[in-house]
């Protein structure tokens, strides 16, 4: 992004070039730390949409006959080329987002955990062979791409949420075509112009920046596949339902409400940590952070203490000068978010640490609000009910395990829970009772590496599968089975030379 002061105007990518469109809507792109406009981002209509979903699907072809080695090839370019300039990636999420730098730093690396995972994927599509299925009848099964597939990233993770599903998408022999947040859309055009010096042929990703315009023309489009999509749960499910009302295969991730289970015999200590960075990490913007923590039995008043002498030594400021907290990512949003705060102290909530009154490092205009502790909150609150996707933590007081376990599974989200406990009895009977789809057990955060799949369960996801590891790989592929006869051999010629890849 350009220094203070300046401007830019941020548009599509279509074959492998800068695309400014013609509908002359755009959008402005703020730097959260100072509520300065940086940038306007062009906002795509229904006919330039078309136009870069059929230049994807114009490069498809190509793209798929490529052979797996040149294809790994250009994935191996890639994922090379971002590891040497990840630091410039990082910046500019921190100049459109406001999540400090080490925060950008380690969305950017899970990300590329992603596009390493996709360079596997020769072995990946490697299919099964039964020699004499039948007297002289060989059988064997193949995975074959789909097409184009559409991708529509959310605004919290602009890089790591992407690259969940392009990699995989990529590397498979589908064309992509990607629709960033209007909110922080610089990520995906400097991934573009990544992708292009990799050697990606034209056409093959590509970026559709936009609002619904944009994105219902995804969902309709008749050469788009499937779609990726991230995001809150209401919007998930009008996505999944419109896209597979369309016959496109959909996964859409949605919202979520994660809770901490704290057993009496946790190390405190250790769970008062693990609560501040992940319920505070990114100023809460994490569809994995935890907002609730149930405290079991009597250790409610020392954990509350614990977590609220280390939210107390939080600094919060603008993401480029060493805070641990940046702001969140619109006036808006950030204005939302406090009213829950408002809210919950109206209901009877003890608010323990204040963030409307944080005292920032950064710009008086930035979007700012603290690290938020709340004690003494029911089932009840909108504060709980919601997804307040902002630095808010809602202490919830049971008295047995059974207790905080059937709290959990009554919650209609089910997308990430962790407990906290010494006694691996009961950290094993809970990662079996839970209605969770990622559990960690004194981990706070549990996404999976990039080979295991990334998903929730209940209102958290729509369709049936998982981002990245195996279940990425079958959504962006079809498998195909095959069974062969041959009733006169053929030879080839002679050629002493070593074969080769190409």
């Amino acid at each position: 992004m350009p220094e203070t002061g300046q401007s830019s105007h941020i548009v599509h990518w279509v074959d492998n070039k800068r695309y400014s469109g013609t509908s002359g809507r755009t959008a402005p792109v703020t730097n959260p730390a100072t509520g300065r406009v940086t940038g306007e981002v062009a906002l795509a209509a229904g006919e330039e949409a078309r136009a870069v979903i059929e230049s994807a699907a114009a490069a498809f072809p190509a793209w798929r006959d490529m052979s797996l080695a040149k294809r790994t090839a250009v994935m191996f370019r890639f994922r090379e080329l971002l590891n040497e300039r990840k630091d410039e990636l990082a910046a500019l999420i921190t100049s459109e987002h406001g999540k400090v730098l080490s925060d950008a730093l380690g969305e950017v690396t899970r990300g590329q955990e992603v596009v390493e995972f996709a360079c596997g994927i020769p072995h990946l599509l490697k299919g099964g062979f039964t020699e004499n299925a039948s007297t002289g009848v060989d059988a064997f099964s193949t995975r074959q791409p789909l097409g184009t597939v559409g991708i529509i990233a959310p605004f919290n993770f602009p890089a790591m949420v992407p690259m969940w599903f392009f990699p995989v998408a990529i590397a498979a022999g589908n064309t992509v075509v990607l629709k960033p947040s209007e909110k922080d859309p610089s990520a995906a055009l400097w991934i573009a112009e990544l992708w292009a010096e990799a050697g990606l042929p034209d056409g093959v990703f590509n970026v559709l920046q936009g609002d619904k315009e944009a994105v219902d023309e995804l969902l309709t489009h008749k050469a788009v596949k499937a779609v990726s999509f991230v995001g809150s749960t209401p919007i998930a499910r009008h996505v999944y339902a419109t896209g597979t009302a369309n016959g496109k295969r959909v996964q859409a991730l949605g919202g979520a409400k994660n809770h901490a289970l704290v057993l009496p015999d946790a190390d405190l200590d250790l769970a008062a940590d693990a609560m501040v960075n992940a319920g505070f990490g990114s100023a809460g913007e994490r569809c994995m952070a935890i907002s609730a923590v149930v405290a079991v039995g009597g250790i409610a008043d020392e954990l509350v203490g614990k977590i609220a002498e280390r939210a107390r030594t939080l600094r919060t400021g603008d993401g480029t000068r060493g805070c641990d907290m940046g702001p969140l990512v619109t006036a808006a949003h950030r204005d939302r978010v406090a009213s829950y705060v408002d809210q919950a102290e109206a209901d009877g909530a003890t608010v323990v640490v204040d963030g409307r009154t944080v005292r920032p490092d950064g710009g008086e205009d930035g979007f700012w609000l603290g690290p938020t502790l709340l004690d003494g909150v029911g089932t009840g609150m909108s504060c709980y009910t919601d997804e307040i996707f902002g630095p808010v933590l809602s202490v919830l007081r049971v008295d047995t395990y059974e207790e905080g376990l059937d709290l959990i599974n009554s919650n209609p989200y089910g997308n990430g829970t962790a407990v906290f406990t010494n006694d691996g009895g009961a950290a094993r009977r809970f990662r079996n009772e839970v209605e969770v789809g990622m559990v960690g057990i004194n981990v706070p955060i549990p996404v999976p590496m990039a080979y295991y799949s990334f998903g929730g369960w209940k209102d958290s996801l729509f369709g049936d599968t998982h981002a990245h590891g195996t279940e990425g790989v079958h959504f962006f592929t079809r498998g195909k089975a095959v069974t062969t006869r041959w009733l006169d051999p053929s030879h080839g010629g002679l050629n002493l030379g070593f074969p080769q890849n190409a």
